[in-house]
């Protein structure tokens, strides 16, 4: 997961998600899936922003990279923070499975206006 600018993230989607697709790849990582999750107020400013949009990105990765992607994620100007998890691969599958499903899920319409 990676927290990012949500002002930055609000003005340029795709350039926000190139940076951070740029980064894995530096890192030689295997992007699965990637959804931004949650944009609110974060509980204390991180380097001068006080709010923050969650990332959701599933990748796979070589373990001896991670210390390269937190050194380019803090040199980063996009990301603010990041978690890393490592997952057991049948959830890491399942949870790739239910990120995709939603985002691939048509938007619901608009109740019929009441005459």
């Amino acid at each position: 997961m990676f927290l990012l600018d949500s002002g930055r993230y609000a003005t340029d989607p795709q350039g926000t998600e190139a940076a951070v697709r740029e980064i894995l790849d530096r890192c030689e990582a295997e992007l699965v899936a990637m959804v931004p999750w949650q944009e609110g107020k974060l509980a204390y400013p991180i380097e001068n922003q006080r709010k923050g949009l969650h990332l959701l990105t599933y990748f796979k990765m070589d373990g001896g990279k991670v210390d390269e992607l937190a050194r380019l994620c803090r040199l980063s100007e996009t990301v603010l923070r990041h978690l890393l998890l490592q997952h057991p691969p049948k959830l890491f599958d399942a949870m790739v499975q239910a990120v995709t499903q939603h985002s691939e899920e048509p938007a619901a319409e608009p109740a019929a206006a009441e005459k």
